[in-house]
């Protein structure tokens, strides 16, 4: 995925948010305050935005599906 990951999951910045779907968000566990804060930045926030580098991928979520924010720009390309 065209994602740029600057801060290699550090939550120093949001070049990771995805938009989660619906179906899938509630399958997550909550996002922390620090991710939240990261979140504010993020362009084209929705209400199921998550920053990638946070969701930790298991058998559970096999099959997740996000999409990439249109406004999101990948720097390394």
């Amino acid at each position: 995925m065209p994602l740029e990951g600057t801060c290699e999951g550090q939550m120093a910045c949001s070049t990771c948010h995805v938009i989660v779907a619906k179906d899938w968000f509630g399958k997550l566990p909550e996002a922390s305050e620090d991710e939240e804060d990261m979140l504010d930045l993020a362009a084209d926030l929705h209400a199921t935005s998550r920053l990638s580098c946070q969701i930790l991928l298991t058998e559970e979520l096999d099959g997740l599906e996000v999409r990439i924010p249109r406004d999101s720009h990948d720097m390394q390309g």
